[in-house]
């Protein structure tokens, strides 16, 4: 099982990224999805999540401008990032709970976002 995560770059604040994660091989369920990040000399966070039944969670620094989402179907998970700020800048990895012949927590590869002020 892998998780790849796609859609980083550099944009000005105020702008919008959108970033994609999807999860492939012999995948039975997959579970809760979510974002972290981690900025340098900081610890990583939680920015967003999304469990199987649709329950969303956001971070506070995030809230009203993130938007977690999720096509079970295709296995993918999405972060539409709008409003960007130059403090959302960080290496973004996406989580999931994923069950094959057993159930375990797998991370992408991560994401840099960098936002220019």
């Amino acid at each position: 099982v892998q998780l790849q995560a796609s859609g980083g770059g550099l944009v000005q604040a105020g702008k919008s990224l959108k970033l994609s994660c999807r999860a492939s091989g012999r995948i039975l369920s997959l579970n809760s999805m979510g974002w972290y990040r981690q900025a340098p000399g900081k610890e990583r966070e939680l920015v967003a999540d999304c469990t199987i039944g649709g329950v969303k969670t956001y971070a506070d620094s995030v809230k009203g401008r993130f938007t977690i989402s999720r096509d079970n179907a295709k296995n993918t998970g999405y972060l539409q990032m709008n409003a960007l700020k130059p403090e959302d800048t960080a290496v973004y990895y996406c989580n999931a709970g994923i069950v094959t012949d057993s159930s375990r927590s797998y991370w992408g590869q991560g994401t840099q976002v960098t936002v220019s002020s």
